[in-house]
């Protein structure tokens, strides 16, 4: 199966029901991609993750090529065999990755150098270099390699970064090999509207099978992010899939979902899982707290997710206050669940048309004690 993308409705408010194929399966979108960062969702199994309703994964290259290395990942069947997960995998770049590592790491026109986090050994990402490990890792989705402008950024530095992303994203078209893989484009600027702009046209002119819009989430406050998200996504292709990376929260995916968004990831569902913090239609519920002593009831009442059906807040917390691992496990299946979940509401509001209903049902339910 190649991969492909149709629309299949766009809701009066701008949301879209989409459908996409991959190699690996198809799945509807808008979507949530659980975060597999070193080819495992932590703590649940690909059966359990199934069993949630995740449609797609996302794994990271930056990881995967220092540990285990992307030639052992290629030599034992590819990442799908290696992490025994059937289903369609997104990879990106390790741009983020190398951004986050601050000062030990060197960025130039070739691109960028780094030490590794695990024995500080020195290491070099290009843009031929990492098209060339997600290729031999094998998933259905690849990114090119980008700089994630960091929050504030002086004018100057965001045009010249931005820059950068293009002349990087047009040297990984050219190095991807046709093998069936999809590769987005990734559209930065900063917090800069017109250079959002500037590149949304670049990169759709170099041409992608999808575009994502990166560097958000970074530390700018929500409604500069938002105004970045409605004024954005509209300038990249209808016909194509719209990604936006490291996004987040459940009113974040409402909200951009509600401006044209198909495609998420974050850890935050599976992060809060492991830190107690479970997501409900009522909104966060934090199982350390002591008022959940004693409580018979499941998380959420109608949850469909294994946590729900089969044990309570009581023993939920006895399990995070006591350190079991079993805790984190069983937190973050419903976690995902509710992600999923909600992805599914969001689909079949767009189909009957009424994402604005379903917007005002999802955030009178938050306002509920």
């Amino acid at each position: 199966m190649k991969f492909s993308f149709e629309l299949l409705k766009t809701d009066k408010t701008g949301a879209r029901l989409g459908r996409m194929s991959t190699p690996h399966g198809e799945f509807a979108t808008p979507v949530f991609m659980p975060v597999g960062t070193k080819a495992a969702v932590k703590a649940v199994s690909p059966e359990e993750l199934e069993a949630a309703g995740a449609g797609i994964i996302l794994a990271n290259t930056y990881h995967l090529y220092l540990r285990p290395g992307h030639e052992l990942i290629r030599d034992l069947g590819g990442l799908h065999s290696f992490m025994h997960w059937a289903g369609p995998i997104l990879t990106d770049s390790g741009g983020f990755q190398v951004f986050s590592l601050g000062k030990l790491r060197q960025l130039d026109e070739t691109g960028v150098s780094f030490r590794s986090h695990l024995d500080g050994a020195k290491c070099t990402l290009t843009p031929e270099s990492a098209i060339e490990v997600q290729e031999a890792l094998g998933a259905d989705i690849i990114m090119p390699l980008d700089e994630c402008t960091p929050y504030p950024a002086e004018r100057e530095y965001a045009v010249n970064s931005m820059n950068l992303t293009h002349r990087w994203a047009l040297r990984c078209k050219k190095a991807k090999k046709d093998n069936g893989q999809a590769l987005f484009g990734i559209v930065q600027g900063g917090m800069y509207e017109d250079l959002r702009r500037e590149s949304a046209k670049a990169v759709t002119e170099i041409g992608f099978d999808g575009y994502a819009l990166g560097g958000l989430s970074v530390g700018e406050e929500k409604p500069l992010m938002y105004g970045i998200i409605a004024r954005s996504a509209p300038l990249l292709p209808a016909a194509s899939p719209r990604y936006l990376m490291g996004v987040g929260t459940p009113e974040d995916l409402v909200y951009a979902v509600e401006h044209g968004i198909d495609m998420f990831d974050c850890v935050m569902p599976t992060r809060n899982a492991r830190n107690g913090t479970l997501f409900t239609r009522s909104g966060k519920l934090v199982i350390k707290n002591g008022q959940y002593e004693k409580d018979s009831r499941p998380v959420e009442d109608g949850c469909g997710c294994y946590t729900c059906g089969n044990y309570s807040r009581a023993y939920l917390r006895h399990l995070y206050m006591s350190g079991e691992m079993l805790g984190s496990r069983l937190n973050t299946i419903h976690n995902l669940f509710y992600y999923a979940a909600l992805m599914r509401q969001m689909q079949r509001a767009i189909k009957e048309d009424a994402f604005a209903q379903f917007k005002r049902g999802f955030y009178s339910g938050l306002e509920r004690p």
